[in-house]
């Protein structure tokens, strides 16, 4: 099975008090994006990079190692998916979507989410996390999607067992109710879709939550609504941490 991996790489990075896109913020002397896209090169893949802010100078960094695609509005992250369309519209496989600012993922988590992905015909495929709770080098979670599940049901027994319920819905921390927030598990923002069904999709998404951006999270609830095969890889904490300032950068110091 083909695949690919979109980057999102345009965010302007205003918090880390940097005048560098938020992407080219130095993680162990090295950009942040550098790390995720040498995860990538190790399996095989010419990644597609989206960006924005300051995209000149993450071009004359990564060069010709990656290809690029422009989101010149920041209106989310289902928008900037939405830009790559026409540049993969003859691919046909899965897509993994990654972020720039998420240096922590390993080639293996990457690897465990496409091969589940092929091996069941999955039309998404996500990766989750689980904490205790929204502490210490954890706290930037409390700010991550929660992931909805809807609990199984032993229909002989009549009453709720203990395994994962099947996911719903991801619910953006912002647009969650007093109960969503309570949750645990959480959405670092890994997915892999089948590109037909992407395509297919990606212009229904809507803009009508509090931050009037196009979420691609909303995409997992649309898949449920339409009733296809989606699956999910829950995977190390560290792995999922990202940053959006001076502080959270120094958190993930401590891992690199």
């Amino acid at each position: 099975m083909t695949r690919s991996v979109i980057i999102l790489a345009g965010g302007k990075g205003t918090r880390m008090q940097s005048d560098l896109p938020k992407v080219l913020v130095e993680l162990g002397k090295r950009p942040m994006i550098e790390y995720v896209v040498e995860t990538v090169e190790a399996l095989n893949i010419v990644p597609v990079v989206v960006i924005g802010n300051k995209g000149d100078e993450v071009k004359e960094y990564l060069k010709n190692r990656v290809d690029y695609v422009l989101q010149k509005e920041q209106l989310g992250t289902g928008d900037a998916v939405s830009k790559v369309k026409n540049e993969l519209k003859n691919f046909i496989g899965n897509i993994l979507v990654l972020y720039g600012d998420h240096p922590l993922v390993k080639k293996e988590t990457l690897e465990k989410i496409f091969t589940l992905q092929e091996n069941t015909g999955a039309i998404i495929t996500l990766a989750t996390t689980r904490v205790d709770d929204f502490r210490d080098e954890f706290e930037l979670f409390a700010y991550y999607g929660r992931i909805l599940r809807v609990p199984i049901v032993d229909v002989v027994r009549h009453r709720t067992t203990d395994r994962e319920g099947r996911i719903v819905a991801i619910r953006e921390a912002k647009d969650c109710s007093e109960e969503e927030i309570k949750i645990k598990e959480v959405n670092p923002g890994y997915y892999c879709f089948d590109s037909a069904w992407l395509w297919q999709n990606i212009d229904k998404l809507k803009c009508n939550n509090i931050q009037g951006e196009y979420y691609l999270t909303d995409l997992v609830e649309l898949a449920v609504k339409q009733k296809k095969n989606i699956q999910s890889v829950e995977i190390d904490p560290i792995q999922c941490l990202g940053a959006n300032t001076p502080e959270q950068l120094r958190e993930l110091e401590k891992f690199i």
